[in-house]
């Protein structure tokens, strides 16, 4: 059964997944060539390129950086210093995310 994504995820599947193609196009790459240096099939680049979501993260990735599309910030130092940022505020968040039980009223 195919999982339902929200409209924004599904936009922003679809332009990382046309940039992907469009950077490959550019550098003169074939499909196969790119399978071949993600380390994937044939079939796979076609499901990226198309933005199919049950393509890995990881893979639709190292084909995005392969291609040269930017992630979030092409400059290493800034990537570090977001990721910094985020470990700090991981850091102070509490573990788990938990719901707070509501108490039913049941004084009649």
């Amino acid at each position: 059964m195919a999982r339902s994504l929200s409209p924004l995820a599904s936009q922003t599947l679809k332009l990382l997944a046309n940039s992907i193609k469009t950077h490959r196009i550019r550098r003169g790459w074939s499909i196969q060539e790119l399978a071949q240096r993600v380390g994937v099939s044939h079939p796979t680049i076609i499901k990226v390129e198309r933005g199919d979501p049950s393509v890995a993260i990881g893979t639709v990735f190292e084909a995005a950086t392969l291609v040269g599309v930017p992630l979030f910030d092409e400059d290493p130092d800034v990537r570090a210093r977001y990721e910094e940022r985020l470990r700090t505020e991981l850091k102070l968040l509490p573990q788990a995310a938990r719901r707070k039980r509501i108490q039913a009223d049941d004084d009649f």
